[in-house]
C-alpha cells in the first residue's frame, strides 16, 4: 500500500521497510502492520488532539512531570507552545509506560521505537500469526473467564507496583494470544502516586474487569478486588504475589471529629504563644 504522510519518517530513517497494510483506527490513534528490521511490527500513529474522541485527558494528566517551568506556564496558559507540550506529553505517556511495563515482565506490547509521533512496537499476533483479536471479540467459557479474570488481577497488581494505573481497561483494550491475554493502549496511565484520581481509577479498572468476565462467571461480579488492591497499595502490603480474596469490608468506625477538631486548635494556639514568645 501507499505509505501515509505521517509514517514516511520512519521509512526515511530506516526504521519502516514497508508497510503492509491499516489494522485499526481507533478514537486515539491509526494503527498499521509494517515490516521493519526483519520483523513484522506495527506503528501506531497518534491523531491530532482536535481529532481525538478522548476528551477527558485533564484528570489523566495530572502529576506527569514537565521538563522546566516555561513548559508548565505554557501549558497551564494553553497557548500554541503548551498544546504541543501537553500533546507531547500525552504521546510519552504511552511510550514510557510500556518501556517500564515490559521491563516489569507485565504482558503488553514490546515497543521498539517512538518518533514524529509514531510509535513503533510489537504485532500481537494468534497462533498462525494473525492479528490477536480483542477480548471483546471473544465468546468464552466459564472456565476461561475465571483464568482470565485472575490472569488480568495479576497483571493490574504487577503495574501498580510498577506505580502505574493504566486508567481505561476494558475488554476493549485487551488482546488476546496464544498465550493469554495483554494489555494494550496506555497513553491514559496515570503515576499511582502522583495522581489524586489514581484510587478511584484503578477501582474502576478493576470493576470493568469483574462486569466482563462476570457475563460468563457470574460470582466474579460480587467481588471487590479493587477496594482490596487498593488498600494493601496504601499500607504498603502490595508485592506482585500478594495473596488476594476479592473481599473488602469497609470501616464503619466514625471519624473522631471532636479530636480532630481540639488537635487543631492546639496546633492554632501552639504557634501563636510561639508567634507572641519570638515578638515579645
Amino acid at each position: 500500500m501507499k505509505t501515509p504522510k505521517t509514517l514516511e519518517p520512519l521509512v526515511e530513517a530506516g526504521l519502516i521497510d514497508e508497510v503492509l497494510r491499516p489494522l485499526k483506527s481507533g478514537k486515539e490513534a491509526a494503527v498499521y502492520v509494517v515490516a521493519s528490521e526483519g520483523e513484522i511490527r506495527c506503528a501506531k500513529v497518534y491523531k491530532e488532539a482536535g481529532k481525538r474522541g478522548f476528551h477527558k485527558q485533564a484528570e489523566y494528566r495530572e502529576g506527569r512531570k514537565t521538563r522546566n517551568s516555561r513548559q508548565a506556564r505554557a501549558m497551564q496558559k494553553n497557548t500554541r507552545f503548551g498544546r504541543e507540550q501537553q500533546e507531547a506529553l500525552w504521546q510519552n505517556a504511552e511510550v514510557d509506560a510500556l518501556y517500564r511495563l515490559a521491563g516489569a515482565g507485565i504482558r503488553v506490547p514490546k515497543p521498539h521505537n517512538f518518533i514524529e509521533g509514531v510509535l513503533l512496537m510489537e504485532l500481537i499476533t494468534d497462533a498462525d500469526g494473525n492479528a490477536a483479536p480483542r477480548l471483546n471479540d471473544l465468546e468464552l467459557t466459564h472456565e476461561q473467564a475465571l483464568e482470565f479474570h485472575q490472569i488480568l488481577i495479576r497483571e493490574v497488581v504487577k503495574m501498580l507496583c510498577a506505580g502505574i494505573i493504566h486508567g481505561d481497561l476494558s475488554e476493549y483494550n485487551i488482546l488476546v494470544d496464544g498465550q493469554g491475554p495483554v494489555i494494550i493502549d496506555l497513553p491514559q496511565a496515570v503515576d499511582a502516586a502522583a495522581n489524586n484520581n489514581a484510587a478511584r481509577m484503578l477501582e474502576r479498572d478493576v470493576n470493568n474487569l469483574s462486569t466482563y468476565f462476570g457475563q460468563f462467571a457470574p460470582e466474579l461480579l460480587n467481588t471487590r478486588y479493587g477496594k482490596e488492591i487498593w488498600k494493601l497499595y496504601e499500607s504498603g502490603g502490595l508485592h506482585p504475589d500478594v495473596p488476594l480474596t476479592g473481599r473488602f469490608k469497609s470501616s464503619d468506625k466514625k471519624a473522631d471529629l471532636k479530636g480532630v477538631m481540639k488537635v487543631i486548635k492546639d496546633a492554632k494556639e501552639e504557634a501563636t504563644r510561639r508567634r507572641f514568645e519570638r515578638e515579645n
